[in-house]
């Protein structure tokens, strides 16, 4: 490969700390596991939490200061390699390179024309860190003994890579370091910069993200130090938060699923040299080849010699991808802010709509989205805002009246209102309640557009405040848009208009439309979960031929993602009362349909 592994440990020397007593070490972060184990803090005191937190974490990082593993040289250094390395292990290499793109960092070049569709790049199995390769690890003894590591895939890969990284003849390590040395999640953010996110609807995933990611390496840093099938793991050396950190991010804005080698179900993979890929809007181009076992990726459109290539990674939301991607994309078409609604269990007539929102096969508290663009709710959220409006007598007719089963069908459809006064309604509510969030931030848009204006704005800043700006807008649509649909609806009523009536014949415009609006509601959107739950993210997708499968709702805690049950994380939060399924991702968010989640686009 040319260059040997050029690792170093450094435990002492400039800028090292004093030598830190094991058992001083170890109370921090008995005192950290504790903090971060604790229950949830009351409404209006997360962000005290997150400071008190993050107080220990400075705490520890300044006492292992100088001991976490770094590599010589910049990571372009190591470029070469990874393509010889890709080469000797039959991956494709031919008809591009790494090369630098300037504000959107690494990403691959054509390097000959490259027609829409023609298969370009392949990636082997033997390439891929996955689950099932970190079994057949070093860490093979405590997985196997670990329910935590068992349960949380992503986890797994975050230890299992920073193995790979301390063995300087581990077969991966040309891919290890081509790897960022540092990211631009939330975790690497500065307090200051997290601050500039308080009151936007993105908080609590940045903050539950950190709190997760801390719980996480206080459970682990005890366990690698106590358990016997860890004896023999390098991190029982040198295993510092900023380590862990650095894991936790490549495996957040890489992580994907393919199938297993059986084909029986999925995995986790980190997909070397695909992952090098920037997003841009379009459709999903990768698939995993079965009968050669390999993840494969055609164009996305033609290319250019010299031109760079670009994925789709998936249509997430500008929080999901500077949370869990370590960037703001500004044209992003799928972008959308978290609302939380329910109904009152106090209200009178809460049983009954209740139980119309069940048939419809909606919670009567869930969290939905306001999207970008027209219209701006989904099926769905009509759905509900019909339900949450409706009166006794409307609610009587949706569960006892005349083809009240094939009424239920037509709520999230837009042309069968329920009535005018129940369109009045519920875009009166959806105008309001987006006014009503946007006074809870603490600047205004006029504001957050000056600032970025600054020419000395930090990269976390400015992607902090992008984010705030960018929540704004979509609830300034959502307040304009209800206000506009009120209006409309208000004049039908005046001018005395019929009704639309949902008809046996209509059967047919309820199921073969694409519009979103007239779908019958049937199945839940990913990003509309139930009270209680978190929310579920787009964030890695099975990969299986080319094809996109739908599998089991994972949460993110993040959200753990993970092909294991609920019941099974339970039952390990149980046992363990200390970590909870998430690696880093608020949200982690994830119920996985997209496809790519390779890469932070600024890197």
């Amino acid at each position: 490969m040319g260059k040997k592994s050029r690792v170093k440990i450094q435990k002492s020397g400039s800028g090292g700390s004093a030598v830190v007593s094991p058992k001083e070490m170890m109370n921090l972060i008995s005192e950290l596991l504790q903090k971060c184990s604790s229950a949830a803090p009351s409404a209006g005191k997360e962000w005290e939490e997150y400071i008190q937190i993050r107080g220990l974490v400075e705490k520890i990082r300044k006492k292992q200061k100088g001991m976490s593993v770094v590599f010589e040289g910049s990571r372009e250094d190591y470029f070469p390699d990874l393509m010889s390395w890709a080469q000797e292990n039959r991956a494709s290499c031919d008809g591009f390179t790494v090369a630098d793109f300037g504000t959107e960092g690494y990403g691959l070049r054509a390097t000959r024309d490259i027609k829409a569709e023609e298969l370009f790049l392949w990636i082997p199995r033997k390439m891929l860190i996955t689950v099932e390769s970190a079994q057949n690890s070093v860490l093979g003894p405590l997985y196997s003994q670990d329910r935590i590591l068992q349960a949380m895939g992503n986890v797994t890969l975050a230890l299992h890579l920073l193995c790979e990284r301390s063995d300087p003849a581990s077969f991966w390590l040309p891919y290890i370091h081509s790897l960022p040395q540092e990211y631009d999640t939330p975790l690497h953010y500065q307090q200051d910069d997290v601050q500039l996110l308080l009151g936007t609807q993105a908080v609590q995933d940045v903050l539950s993200q950190y709190k997760n990611t801390a719980r996480q390496y206080a459970y682990f840093y005890k366990l690698v130090q106590t358990h016997p099938a860890a004896s023999k793991l390098p991190l029982k050396d040198s295993f510092t938060f900023d380590d862990y950190r650095w894991a936790v991010s490549s495996v957040m804005t890489r992580q994907n699923q393919i199938p297993t080698e059986d084909g029986s179900r999925v995995t986790l993979a980190l997909i070397p040299l695909w992952d090098m890929c920037n997003h841009t809007n379009g459709l999903i181009t990768t698939g995993y080849n079965l009968e050669d076992d390999r993840c494969e990726c055609v164009a996305l459109q033609d290319y250019k010699e010299n031109e760079q290539i670009y994925i789709f990674y998936g249509t997430r939301s500008n929080a999901e991808f500077v949370i869990h991607n370590g960037f703001f994309f500004q044209d992003n078409a799928h972008d959308r802010v978290k609302i939380k609604l329910g109904v009152s269990k106090s209200e009178r007539l809460y049983a009954m709509k209740a139980e119309v929102l069940a048939r419809a096969g909606i919670p009567a508290s869930c969290i939905f989205a306001l999207h970008c663009n027209e219209p701006p709710i989904s099926a769905q959220l009509l759905a509900f805002l019909r339900v949450f409006c409706m009166t006794e007598e409307e609610l009587k007719d949706y569960l006892l009246g005349d083809r009240a089963i094939n009424k239920i069908f037509t709520l999230g459809n837009s042309e069968f209102p329920v009535s005018w006064d129940n369109e009045i309604k519920l875009w009166t509510f959806l105008e309001t309640r987006a006014a009503l969030l946007l006074k809870t931030y603490k600047t205004t848009s006029e504001e957050d557009r000056s600032m970025l204006e600054k020419p000395d704005l930090s990269l976390h800043s400015r992607l902090a405040i992008q984010l705030r700006l960018a929540e704004k807008q979509i609830l300034e649509k959502a307040s304009a848009s209800g206000r506009a649909k009120r209006m409309h609806f208000q004049k039908k009523l005046e001018e005395g208009a019929p009704l639309p009536r949902y008809e046996e014949s209509d059967i047919a415009l309820l199921e073969n439309t694409d519009a979103d609006a007239k779908l019958p509601i049937i199945l839940r959107k990913l990003e509309e979960v139930e009270e209680g739950q978190e929310i579920q993210v787009e964030e890695y997708s099975p990969v299986l031929n080319g094809e996109k499968a739908v599998h089991g709702t994972e949460t993110n805690g993040d959200k753990e993602r993970e092909e294991n049950q609920e019941e099974t994380r339970e039952e390990t939060r149980e046992e363990t009362q200390e970590v909870n399924t998430d690696v880093g991702s608020a949200s982690n968010r994830s119920a996985s349909r997209t496809e790519e989640n390779p890469k932070e686009n600024s890197e």
